[in-house]
């Protein structure tokens, strides 16, 4: 072999990590709120991005409209994943995704992937799946029908807008200005009001660390606890739960030594051990039974009836809805997605005005990064679908008859069924949540584990498996409680393979007690 330099020609394949890819990768991934906060962060970044409103530019029917194609309707014809030929049994009709680029106002063009998917009826031929557009706001009548609305009306009464409910804080401030006559007095206590989390407990084990803060004696701390524990709701400004407890059985005058005895030996009652507490409160069966259906009526979180923290619904991502032919549809949530536009107008302006070599170069990267980001955000929104369409179609019997018909499901079978990448699924999947008439699931619900069947049929799934397991202890008799052995026992019986192990397993992640335990509930009268 000769030692000399030379030339030679190799072809080789490789996939590189793109800037465009990586960023269409990571909004895959990204749930509703943090796509909203990366697209502000892009329009913020880039001069000719901009949001439209939800209203702008409802889908249609028509090829074209009267802006003509854009750049990512070209990509799509290019062989983005908006539909099949009617090989893979879904029929793709992508009449109604517009992209988001505009040549005068945001009023007349946004990214709108609101694509409406026909799944196949249970009731008629498996392979037939159709897709369709729609458009505007997504609101169902009474026979199950999708209508769709592009305005914005509110059509709610003015009493249900009215909002500032009083927080915990403000009103013990007002019931204090009155049970409270002393400045000092006032400031020990509007301490303590601060202290006071939103459940009404006391944020405060030694009242001495009060005294020491504020400067004062410790006996006048005490006075003022005695008389803030005084408040509504009762039971604020307890320092325990049993505290918190014993105030609320004074006011209704039943704190008697029994009481007193029980409230003590609060974890005797959590771990229901009837015969100590009887020998420790001194009562018999009935009586003990008594004061226990007496706590239980108290509130053990008096604060929380008032004002605190709002929960925030989960907005779904997908609805899913069974139209008047018995069809199921698959529909984009409008609403989360976000509509950008690419301000042509502007760009016309800044073209026409010219400028130095680094300003063009400026603006060819925000044009190329404005492109590319409306693309993305279009092959975002097609491979939700796509998988939540091949998901409603796997799991129609789900949809049709509930969880005890849920098939046991990987993310292989999807990738493999929509010929994608299982990491592609992984990422659609994550925090993306599907409305049903069943209710609010998250995507990853679909996809369990296998349980064998014990008779050599299809494997069951582990949810429902799982629910089976509830249904059979909630229909159990107080005097014939079923033991692990038992459970494994019916469900063998039912074709269920599963082991012992796995019944106290899924047991534990349903919170229910054990056999013993549900047999003291039961007898307590749970």
């Amino acid at each position: 072999m000769a030692l000399t330099p030379r030339l030679d020609l190799r072809q080789s394949q490789q996939l590189v990590m793109t800037p465009q890819l990586q960023q269409a990768i990571k909004l895959l991934q990204l749930s509703n709120l943090e796509l909203a906060d990366y697209v502000a962060q892009e329009v913020e970044r880039n001069p000719l991005l901009e949001v439209g409103e939800p209203s702008d530019g409802g889908v249609s029917g028509d090829d074209g409209g009267e802006h003509g194609g854009t750049a990512t309707d070209e990509y799509l014809r290019e062989g983005g994943d908006g539909g099949g030929d009617g090989s893979d049994g879904i029929v793709a009709a992508d009449r109604g995704l517009e992209s988001a680029t505009d040549t005068s106002s945001s009023a007349d063009s946004a990214l709108d992937a609101d694509y409406e998917t026909n799944i196949y009826n249970s009731d008629a031929a498996p392979d037939r799946v159709s897709t369709e557009g729609s458009s505007g706001s997504l609101s169902y009548d009474g026979s199950g029908a999708v209508k769709g609305s592009g305005g914005g009306f509110d059509d709610r009464g003015l009493d249900q807008t009215l909002e500032g409910e009083e927080s915990l804080h403000d009103f013990l401030l007002r019931q204090m200005a009155v049970a409270v006559q002393n400045p000092a007095d006032r400031l020990i206590a509007t301490h303590m009001i601060d202290l006071v989390d939103e459940a009404g407990y006391l944020n405060a084990d030694d009242l001495g660390e009060i005294s020491e803060r504020l400067g004062c004696e410790s006996e006048d701390v005490d006075r003022v606890l005695d008389v803030m524990q005084t408040l509504e709701p009762s039971g604020v400004f307890a320092r325990s739960l049993g505290e918190c407890l014993a105030i609320q059985l004074r006011e209704l005058d039943r704190f008697d030594p029994a009481m007193e005895a029980l409230i003590d030996n609060l974890e005797l009652l959590a771990k229901r051990d009837m015969v100590a507490l009887k020998r420790i409160c001194g009562v018999d069966q009935d009586d003990i039974a008594d004061m226990v259906k007496e706590i239980r009526a108290l509130n053990p979180k008096p604060g929380l009836a008032y004002g605190g923290t709002s929960v925030q619904p989960v907005v779904p991502d997908i609805f899913v809805q069974k139209n008047r032919s018995g069809s199921w549809i698959v529909e984009l949530n409008t609403d989360t997605l976000p509509k950008v536009l690419v301000n042509q107008q502007y760009l016309a302006e800044l073209s026409e005005v010219g400028g130095s070599k680094e300003a063009k170069t400026f603006v060819s990267d925000c044009v190329s990064s404005a492109n590319w980001l409306v693309k993305a955000l279009d092959q975002r929104a097609r491979t939700i679908l796509k998988v939540s369409t091949a998901l409603v179609k796997t799991q129609s019997h789900f949809f049709e008859h509930g969880v005890r018909f849920l098939k046991p499901l990987t993310l292989k079978d999807i990738a493999d069924e929509i010929n994608m990448h299982e990491s592609t699924v992984s990422r659609v999947t994550n925090n993306k949540f599907m409305s049903c008439p069943r209710g609010m699931f998250e995507l990853k619900y679909f996809f369990t584990s296998s349980i064998s069947s014990g008779d050599g049929g299809d494997a069951h799934s582990s949810e429902s498996v799982k629910f089976r397991l509830k249904e059979l202890i909630d229909a159990e008799s107080p005097k014939k409680i079923l033991s692990d052995d038992k459970l494994v026992a019916m469900m063998q019986a039912e074709g269920i393979d599963i082991a012992r192990r796995t019944v106290a397993k899924y047991r534990e992640a349903l919170r229910i007690p054990s056999s013993v335990q549900r047999r003291r509930l039961k007898n307590m009268g749970s």
